[in-house]
């Protein structure tokens, strides 16, 4: 495992940023006074970016996933954060719902960028064990039906977000169609999606890995600006993922694995009728996109010193 310390690229970018912002406000204001350079606030979201950045761990390398169901082998151009890291991320930096994080078994970036950059991009990674999921269907799917009903589960969610402090969500539709690779057991559709009036739109990219006892899920969080970023690098990620011997697609005994109680579309709409009841729809991601929206948005700021100081008082 390697850790590596990137924290001057982040100071790089936000001083270059913010220089640029004060100079765009000159130019749009009337008072001749001469502005700082970069305020309190700003000052104070540099230094608790510092310090955020240096408590998270970058590893390369071998990695087993939490559960030793699968394994990681990232290389030198990428690196891996664990869940507690990736909760940082997820939460702190981009702005999710703590409850939205859920069991993630970590999170993979390209090493030439940090969460708060703004081309920065993410693959969060999870597991679901529901069993062994057939694929013989997977040619009768109707992906249009799939997306009008997934709109209507996004609008419930937004009502959700909305109650509780977030920026509402709208499912704008798909990114990249959904497709079955039936000869590697692979799942791949992308959503777009837009989050309150950000002029950027989101792209969440989901790829399902099929297993034995249930599905590897890796999902790519970026802007849709970057999808051709995603699609030049979809193979590099999939490459470093791969379940343990004997937990493989596979692997499957039927007289002794599970079967699971759905099928394939069950994994684009993220709806799955179990034993254990009706789950809810699909996690969505944000990316709050780079440095100009968090320094130039200071309630944002001031809202995640609160949340900040609150939780190191817990």
């Amino acid at each position: 495992m390697i850790k590596t310390g990137r924290f001057s690229l982040i100071l790089l970018l936000i001083t270059a940023l913010t220089h640029h912002i004060v100079l765009a406000q000159d130019n749009e204001t009337e008072l001749g006074a001469e502005q700082p350079a970069i305020s309190a606030e700003q000052q104070a979201y540099m230094q608790w970016a510092e310090e955020l950045w240096q408590s998270i761990d970058q590893q390369t390398g071998e990695i087993i996933l939490p559960g030793d169901i699968a394994k990681l082998t990232v290389p030198d151009n990428f690196y891996y954060l664990n869940p507690k890291d990736t909760k940082k991320v997820l939460v702190e930096i981009w702005g999710n719902p703590e409850d939205s994080v859920g069991n993630v078994l970590g999170m993979i970036f390209p090493s030439n960028v940090t969460p708060f950059d703004d081309a920065s991009w993410g693959v969060t990674i999870d597991y679901e064990e529901e069993g062994y999921i057939e694929d013989d269907g997977a040619a009768d799917l109707d992906y249009a039906a799939m997306l009008a009903e997934m709109k209507q589960d996004t609008q419930a969610s937004s009502e959700a977000r909305v109650a509780q402090g977030y920026e509402p969500i709208s499912l704008v539709g798909w990114a990249v169609q959904p497709f079955y690779d039936e000869q590697t057991k692979k799942f791949y559709w992308a959503k777009e999606l837009q989050f309150g009036d950000n002029p950027s739109n989101t792209l969440n990219y989901n790829i399902r890995v099929l297993g034995r006892k249930g599905v590897l899920v890796m999902n790519f969080i970026a802007g849709m600006d970057q999808i051709d970023t995603i699609n030049q690098n979809l193979d590099s990620v999939l490459a470093m993922a791969e379940f343990n011997q004997g937990l493989r697609y596979s692997d499957f005994d039927p007289d002794m694995d599970e079967v699971a109680a759905y099928g394939l579309g069950a994994l684009v709409t993220g709806k799955v009728l179990a034993k254990t009841g009706f789950l809810a729809a699909a996690i969505i991601f944000l990316k709050k996109f780079g440095v100009v929206i968090l320094i130039a948005t200071g309630a944002f700021v001031r809202k995640i010193f609160t949340r900040n100081k609150d939780q190191k008082a817990d």
